[in-house]
Formats: structure tokens, C-alpha cells, sequence
């Protein structure tokens, strides 16, 4: 018996629909592949829809039927993307290693290997200096979910209340300040290039 992660983590890789996949395109039933394989149609019923396992001397049987490796059923591109990341799984970290720094970030994306965009959660201090200017390639996309900020992007700056958004160039040096009393919490996605 597989527990939630084992389950959720094989879930992932979709071997049931890759057999069927298969399957379908040599025109096979399920009886047939079953005399290939010695594996009762039943059971290949079960495999294919998920609801059993197979184990990698079974999948090796099946791989050996169709003439691709045991490869085929983990390769990367084959694994639609997807993550889910709990709250209580993230970790605060401050943007420099100053004792007062200007915001504290979590990464909202970090388990994703490869990814075209980063996403964070930033959380400016009330009346902290402003962030050190940086400019990277890319571009770079704010949402300010509660407070005031002040974002200056190549010598020009810009207040963002509550709700408002901004979309920029980050190949021009750009930092970022807190503004009025309290807290301010934004949405922060960076994409490293645009195409």
C-alpha cells in the first residue's frame, strides 16, 4: 500500500496514460498486450488507469512490448509541471545581509527546476532605506497587495498604493522602498528574458 506522497509523486508521471498511449497507437486490446506481457487484462486495466502501480519489472515487460526504455515513463519532458507550495513550507529571507534590511522576500516558486519566471512574496518595512539599484535582464512585474511603496526605475519614480501593479524593464537600474507607517506586502514576479 502506497502512502499520499509516494502516490502523489508517481501521479506525477502519468505511467497508466503513457501505457495506454502505447497501447492504442499499435492498435492493441488490452487481452493482447496481456498475452505479450503475461499480465491479465484486468490488471493492465488497472495500470492504465491509475488506480495500480506497476513495478519496474512489470514496466520493464510492458517498455520491452513497445520498444522504448524504462526512460520513456520518467523522461522530464514527458512530466507536466506542477507544485504546489504550502505556506508553512517557505522561508523568509531578508534581501541583504545589512541588520536592517530594506524588505524580507519568500520564494513562492522554489521547488520548480527551470522555470521562465521567479515569484515572490516581498514584505517592505515602513520608512526603510531603499534597496541598493539593480538592473538585470528581463522584466519584472509588481501587485501591491496592501501599503505604500515607492519603485524608481531609472532615475523616475513611481508610488504604488494598495492594488496597483506595474510592469518594467529590469535591464535599467530599478530598487524599491517601503513607504508610509506600516507593512507592505507585494507580489513580485521577475522573468530572467523575454523573447
Amino acid at each position: 500500500m502506497l502512502n499520499d506522497t509516494l502516490r502523489d509523486g508517481l501521479e506525477k508521471y502519468r505511467i497508466g496514460a503513457k501505457i495506454r498511449g502505447l497501447r492504442s497507437a499499435k492498435g492493441l486490446g488490452l487481452a493482447q498486450l496481456g498475452d505479450h506481457t503475461g499480465l491479465s487484462a484486468g490488471m493492465l486495466s488497472k495500470i492504465e488507469r491509475g488506480t495500480v502501480f506497476p513495478t519496474l519489472p512489470t514496466l520493464l515487460r510492458i517498455s520491452l512490448v513497445f520498444g522504448v526504455g524504462l526512460d520513456h515513463f520518467f523522461a522530464d519532458g514527458e512530466v507536466p509541471v506542477l507544485e504546489v507550495i504550502r505556506k508553512k513550507d517557505r522561508i523568509k529571507l531578508p534581501d541583504t545581509t545589512d541588520r536592517s534590511p530594506a524588505f524580507m522576500f519568500e520564494s513562492l516558486d522554489f521547488p520548480v527546476n527551470d522555470r521562465p519566471n521567479h515569484a515572490f512574496l516581498a514584505e517592505f518595512q515602513p520608512r526603510a532605506r531603499p534597496t541598493d539599484a539593480h538592473e538585470h535582464e528581463g522584466v519584472e512585474f509588481i501587485y501591491l497587495i496592501s501599503g505604500k511603496i515607492k519603485v524608481d526605475v531609472h532615475n523616475e519614480e513611481h508610488d504604488l498604493d494598495a492594488g496597483d501593479s506595474m510592469y518594467f524593464d529590469a535591464r535599467y537600474p530599478h530598487s524599491y522602498q517601503g513607504r508610509g507607517d506600516g507593512k507592505s506586502q507585494a507580489l513580485v514576479v521577475v522573468t530572467q528574458s523575454v523573447e
